[in-house]
């Protein structure tokens, strides 16, 4: 059975001026339930994660800002939220839920997270609304406890996955793929083991055909018997962000292509829903929704 990771928490715990872009995460599984998609049963609560866990990747000087509300006014604005102690436990509870869902996607195939695809927290700071980068621990979990020897985390949010990048610079167990806007945030990038940036307005047949070319030589290449996939839906035209011109179909078939390769190469993978900022929520709960969608046609 596919699990996914949620809790009612991802989707309260901020000021009004930040609720609307966190909507998604109540609706989801709300519209994925209704529709008969998943049933509760396929969800679960994840707890919050262990602070030795976190360490695998943070500094323990940053952590202990998080956990005692400690951050500077300028660390604050780089990340984008004002401190609070419910945002970081909503960031240790997203990692667990993206730890967690490592274990049930090697008993099943695949596993997702309501959340989480926080890749621009680096190991000593947050940035670009990531506190925590979620991801980046899980692989740390999954090579400390060798569960895993060789990780590729295929990144397809539309802006680059610049913590994720600089904090798995050294670790040749972790193959780092980011497919991105190349003038969008962050402006400075780090440097991935495989980055492509794209040109604004990028049509969804030019992005396709990219990813369709590129994906499976990587997989090839690279031989992981464990993914992580960062399938944000800012690279949509209706976006606020993202400067490319992909459709909701668009991203469906983006999806339906990473689901294929990883399954029929029988690797394992794990889902965080990364950005989303197009002006009708409706949009961005269909397009997330969609990943749901294939991963339960294929795996199920």
């Amino acid at each position: 059975m596919i699990k996914i990771a949620f809790d009612p928490i991802y989707a309260h715990p901020l000021p009004e001026n930040h609720r609307f872009p966190m909507l998604k995460y109540q609706l989801i599984p709300e519209q994925l339930m209704y529709e008969g998609t998943y049933t509760e049963e396929n969800f679960f609560a994840p707890t919050i994660c262990k602070e030795e866990i976190v360490l695998y990747t943070h500094d323990q000087a940053y952590l202990n800002k998080l956990l005692h509300q400690q951050l500077s006014a300028s660390e604050q604005r780089k990340i984008g939220f004002p401190q609070s102690p419910e945002l970081t436990k909503r960031e240790l509870i997203i990692t667990q839920g993206t730890i967690d869902a490592c274990l049930y996607a090697m008993e099943c195939g695949v596993a997702l997270n309501v959340a989480g695809g926080t890749h621009h927290a680096f190991a000593d700071r947050g940035e670009g609304f990531c506190l925590l980068n979620d991801m980046a621990i899980a692989a740390n979990y999954l090579l400390r406890k060798q569960l895993s020897k060789k990780i590729l985390i295929i990144d397809l949010d539309v802006h680059q996955g610049n913590g994720t990048a600089k904090l798995m610079e050294n670790e040749d167990s972790v193959f780092t793929f980011s497919m991105h806007g190349a003038h969008n945030y962050p402006f400075h990038k780090e440097i991935s083991d495989l980055d492509i940036g794209l040109k604004d307005g990028t049509t969804g047949q030019e992005y396709l055909a990219i990813l369709e070319e590129t994906l499976p030589k990587l997989i090839n290449q690279v031989k992981p018997d464990f993914a992580f996939y960062l399938s944000g839906v800012d690279i949509l035209d209706t976006d606020k962000f993202g400067k490319l011109k992909v459709s909701l179909n668009d991203c469906k078939q983006r999806d339906q292509i990473v689901f294929d390769q990883l399954k029929q190469h029988q690797i394992p993978v794990t889902v965080a829903l990364g950005g989303g900022y197009s002006p009708d929520v409706k949009t961005i709960v269909e397009a997330h929704c969609n990943t749901f969608r294939i991963a339960a046609d294929l795996y199920s």
